[in-house]
């Protein structure tokens, strides 16, 4: 990795997630989560105070070393355990059908190869396991689309290989899972060209 996006991005990014605004969204996509959970893109650990009773473990894959490390107050505080297990959501480092639930927040947009990531986090779910989801992605109408098209290239380059335009459900729907809960919507009091969300579950049925 860059100076930048070793030592710039993981900075932005811990800032840019650590608005207030996200804050019942994180509520909202962790409940429920329960048993061992696999969280893919734990940046810098703004999902830990969320973690409901109900969790017994997280396993973190997080590519950045300063994000980790950025963590590091939230992950101690936790009376849930969390450790750093695993850096590239494309290729997890677990058996098949491990984690109970799994979590990821604003992060399939950036991975750069998203089917991937979603085969391996079906692959690691129990049959019948839960991921939840909270994202950022193209926009259900065609005229903010336009302008997604029109700031990805710029988005990509600032933030990390982010992509505006990835259309989260369907790319869900496509790795196998079954949505059983989605709700679009853009973010209040942001420019909906990059606050086009949509937060959901969806079940692993097992492996085909």
């Amino acid at each position: 990795m860059g100076f930048y996006a070793d030592r710039v991005v993981p900075r932005i990014v811990n800032v840019a997630c650590g608005v207030k605004s996200a804050e019942p969204l994180r509520r909202r996509v962790c409940a429920g989560l329960t048993g061992e959970v696999v969280e893919i893109g734990f940046g810098s650990g703004h999902n830990v105070p969320y973690y409901p009773p109900a969790v017994t473990r997280v396993t973190a894959v997080e590519p950045s070393d300063l994000g980790w490390r950025l963590a590091g107050d939230r992950v101690a505080a936790s009376s849930i355990p969390v450790e750093r297990s695993g850096l590239d959501g494309q290729s997890l480092p677990f058996d098949d059908d491990r984690f109970d639930t799994a979590l990821s927040t604003w992060t399939l947009c950036t991975i750069p190869d998203v089917d991937a990531a979603l085969r391996e986090v079906r692959r690691v779910l129990k049959p019948g396991g839960t991921l939840h989801f909270v994202e950022h992605g193209l926009a259900p109408d065609e005229s903010v689309r336009r302008w997604q098209r029109r700031f990805d290239p710029l988005e990509q380059r600032l933030f990390g290989g982010c992509h505006l335009t990835r259309p989260i459900a369907a790319l869900i729907t496509s790795a196998g899972f079954t949505i059983t809960e989605v709700d679009e919507f853009y973010e209040k009091g942001s420019p909906k060209v990059g606050g086009a969300f949509t937060l959901g579950r969806a079940d692993n049925p097992g492996q085909p």
